[in-house]
């Protein structure tokens, strides 16, 4: 006998069901929204959601525009899913079918034939909705450096996971009053010097609505742009809420699976479970990690992440074969030049003595 879903997951099924059709009704169409993708020359994983939008929609502002810089974080959260629509992805010339999960969700893994490393465009089509592109990077299988970074409190002051801070930070206040964490683009930049193709992926418990402000918030302030897996809000087909670590630690997984040539540097922060994450990650596939980089917040930050003055998990860990080397500070101007210094030396001891080593790295 098939077991029913979870009654929150009925229950939101019901709302986005009826919403949906009051909607329609009401002249909403259906809208893709892209998400940005990655893979290998082979393989591409592609992202997207189908949402209900207005039939006139307004004109797009640019990205610094204040009328989006001034807009209340509540407006970024607000989508209509399309549940089992139908998206056409088109890549290399060919099209692929595919229906939509319960939340409008596209994340699929399409076959290629030899696609060149760096930026591509595959093309999403669905009845009803404007064509859209969605970007996505491919990394070559001779690239073996990458960056798999928290969003967070690790780039962005946020003050997860105390809900009512948090709350006010995401849904209250304006985009151009959230603040990056200091120092952490310019470390991203600088771990990257001379390595124009190394992917950055940026991997967080924060829902795929906000997405669209996630981007504008990077480009503003410098951050490499990558593609980021994040994950929806509401409940599931067995629980209420998702589980945040199981997320990370799926994606964590994920991208050491597709990606075996790349040895990451994992970047987070001491506010949640980023730091023993890591640590688990890197006891199994230690010949994966180069380096952990962990951001501890201030006594006020930690207070307001979760209540308590100390962080979550501060003890060294000595599990697994492979002793990893783990960083702490208290933002980027100080994690990086200790970073940069331990790649350097992991660079210098694969060359040899007698090989230059790339200063940026």
């Amino acid at each position: 006998m098939k077991r029913r879903p979870f009654f929150g997951a009925r229950l939101d099924d019901f709302v986005t069901r009826h919403l949906g059709s009051a909607l329609r009704r009401a002249g909403w169409r259906p809208r893709i929204v892209p998400f940005t993708g990655l893979g290998t020359p082979s393989r591409v994983r592609v992202l997207g959601q189908l949402v209900l939008g207005p039939a006139r929609r307004h004109r797009a502002w640019p990205i610094g525009s204040p009328l989006w810089l001034n807009r209340r974080g509540w407006r970024n959260f607000f989508t209509v899913p399309v549940p089992n629509g139908v998206i056409s992805v088109t890549i290399s010339g060919r099209a692929h079918r595919f229906t939509t999960d319960r939340r409008g969700h596209l994340d699929t893994t399409i076959n290629t034939s030899g696609l060149a490393a760096g930026w591509h465009q595959v093309r999403l089509d669905s009845p009803g909705a404007e064509q859209v592109g969605a970007p996505v990077q491919v990394i070559g299988d001779d690239q073996d450096f990458g960056i798999i970074s928290d969003i967070d409190d690790t780039i962005i002051s946020t003050s997860l996971p105390r809900p009512l801070v948090a709350a006010w930070n995401s849904f209250i206040q304006p985009e151009v009053n959230r603040q990056a964490v200091p120092g952490m683009a310019r470390m991203y930049r600088q771990l990257l010097a001379g390595r124009p193709d190394a992917p950055v992926v940026y991997v967080s418990t924060g829902p795929w609505t906000a997405l669209p402000f996630l981007t504008r918030f990077m480009d503003r302030h410098g951050f490499p742009p990558g593609p980021m897996l994040l994950t929806d809000l509401g409940p599931t087909t067995t629980r209420w809420l998702r589980s945040g670590c199981a997320h990370k630690r799926a994606a964590l997984v994920q991208l050491a699976h597709a990606f075996p040539h790349i040895r990451w540097v994992l970047v987070g922060d001491n506010g949640q479970h980023d730091q023993a994450l890591y640590r688990e990650f890197a006891a199994v596939r230690g010949s994966r990690v180069r380096a952990i980089a962990i951001r501890t917040l201030s006594p006020t930050e930690q207070v307001l992440a979760h209540g308590t003055v100390g962080g979550l998990d501060t003890r060294s860990s000595r599990r697994g074969r492979r002793r990893v080397p783990e960083v702490l500070g208290a933002d980027g101007q100080a994690l990086a030049p200790v970073l940069l210094a331990v790649l350097r030396e992991q660079q210098h001891r694969a060359t040899g003595p007698d090989q230059p080593t790339d200063p940026g790295h």
